[in-house]
């Protein structure tokens, strides 16, 4: 990122949809830089993802997800961050629609979202919490 680049950081609650914040705040980004809607769709699913899994994942001792934005006109980078206890990345299962259609639980989408949508896709967790970058080419 170079000077002609925005970050806004800001730490989430864990109240029911505080991802709506993060939304919000990444809409009014994109329309600083003049950066259609259209174009920021999958940065909004991605967002909301990676901040509902922080916040229901991270623990009850947990209150407060940190989400931060690097956004040029070119490139945005997304930081979601929680301080739970950390999780085996290895232990991510890819979903299988077949076995999604016939169950009832229709969740556990948003990692292999996260990753379709995502031009660079990382997860980072530790005992002290699970870090995710995504990063998005907007041009």
């Amino acid at each position: 990122m170079d000077q002609n680049s925005v970050v806004l950081k800001m730490f989430l609650p864990k109240i029911p949809s505080a991802e709506l914040v993060a939304i919000q705040a990444l809409d009014q980004m994109a329309n600083y830089f003049g950066i259609p809607s259209e174009t920021m769709g999958e940065a909004k699913i991605m967002v909301t993802e990676a901040v509902i899994n922080a916040l229901e994942h991270s623990g009850d001792g947990n209150r407060q997800v940190r989400v931060e934005f690097k956004m040029s006109k070119e490139k945005l980078i997304i930081f979601v961050r929680d301080y739970g206890t950390g999780f085996n990345t290895a232990s991510i299962q890819v979903p299988d629609i077949k076995d999604k259609l016939h169950s009832r639980n229709k969740r556990g989408w948003g990692m292999k979202l996260m990753k379709n949508m995502a031009d660079d896709f990382i997860v980072e967790s530790k005992p002290t919490g699970t870090k995710i970058t995504l990063t998005k080419n907007l041009i």
